[in-house]
């Protein structure tokens, strides 16, 4: 079976492709540039922008996973719309025009985080009145447009991961030891914050999984999917235990989250009032939520309609990135990811 995974280059992608090849799938990738390692795993690769609505040929191709977008906390909102609402657009006519049947889209859990915490939500969660980020804003609309087509005979699903990591990543880890290294990391809020974050094995292993049950004759047209790993963390011991095992000292200073939200609000006014495209602000309302609110979420409906499972635990993930560094490392994560006594929780964060 053939299988087009758009971004196929990219951190998921790559992963998604290597568990489809790995599982006898014929795989090739749709991508702006040209990745070497694809070619080298066997994957044929094709370049294109989907946000420029060129003529697309999927005859050949069965099935699409749709991992291509444009990401960030900061940028233009003509980018985003591009990247996300109107690329997600071009694909799905694509689609449709050649007959394909499935259709996974990766989502994010974004799309359903206003201002509040969010514990344990589910699928029935509406999704907020307003968005603090183009990015959430512009996901949220691709997303709609992909479950709404499952009523017009194309099955199509959306799987929304949260804060993806993984040995290879390109961003959470490198941008969070970049700041550590400059000094310029605050717990925002309580430091309490409780999240979902998924490795990247995991978080591929459920498209590919969600696949599969489709073609197994499951119904996921129109549904949309958390997943997470086996448990949700205190975002700033996880953040901690990271930079411990970079070698670095954790975080301790804060700022409460009401300074951070109201700086973020000037920050995007001066830099968007001066026409400042690069660095991004230090802060945005978008970055403050996500950094101080709680926002995990059941994963029972993926478990339910297509068996997933994490199957790199914490543990194992973190020893995958710093495994130089396993002496360390096992010291480290001998405690639990979870809320615990002050005593305790302070003692976990001593390097």
């Amino acid at each position: 079976m053939k299988v087009l995974v758009t971004g196929g280059g990219g951190f998921l992608g790559t992963e998604i492709c290597k568990q489809l090849i790995e599982r006898g799938y014929q795989v090739s990738s749709l991508s702006r540039s040209r990745y070497p390692h694809l070619e080298e795993m066997g994957v044929e690769s094709f370049q294109c922008d989907l946000s420029l609505g060129e003529d697309l040929v999927l005859d050949d191709f069965e099935a699409i996973v749709h991992t291509a977008a444009k990401s960030g906390m900061w940028g233009r909102a003509e980018d985003f719309n591009r990247g996300n609402t109107l690329a997600t657009q071009n694909i799905l006519n694509a689609a449709k025009n050649a007959g394909i049947k499935y259709f996974i889209h990766t989502s994010d859990a974004a799309v359903v985080f206003g201002k509040e915490d969010i514990e344990n939500g589910d699928e029935s969660l509406a999704l907020p009145h307003k968005y603090y980020s183009d990015y959430a804003r512009t996901k949220a609309s691709a997303e709609e447009l992909v479950l709404k087509e499952s009523a017009h005979g194309l099955m199509a699903c959306a799987i929304r991961p949260n804060l993806i990591w993984g040995e290879g990543d390109p961003h959470i880890i490198p941008r969070l030891i970049a700041k550590a290294r400059e000094a310029k990391l605050r717990i925002v809020g309580n430091g309490e914050n409780l999240v979902d974050v998924i490795h990247v094995h995991n978080a591929a292993l459920a498209h590919v999984l969600a696949l599969e049950a489709m073609l197994a004759g499951q119904n996921l047209g129109g549904k949309a999917y958390f997943i997470g790993q086996e448990r949700a963390v205190n975002l700033w011991e996880f953040f901690n235990r990271i930079l411990f095992n970079a070698g670095l000292a954790g975080v301790e200073k804060s700022i409460g989250f009401t300074s951070a939200f109201y700086l973020g609000a000037f920050l995007e006014i001066v830099f968007k009032v001066f026409g400042i495209k690069s660095p991004e602000p230090p802060m945005t309302r978008s970055l403050a939520l996500r950094l101080a609110k709680s926002h995990f979420f059941s994963h029972e409906q993926a478990r339910r309609d297509f068996n997933y499972s994490p199957v790199v635990t914490i543990e194992e993930g973190l020893a995958s990135i710093f495994k130089s560094k396993n002496e360390n490392l096992k010291a480290i994560s001998e405690a639990e990811f979870s809320p615990r006594s002050e005593e305790d929780k302070n003692s976990a964060l001593r390097p």
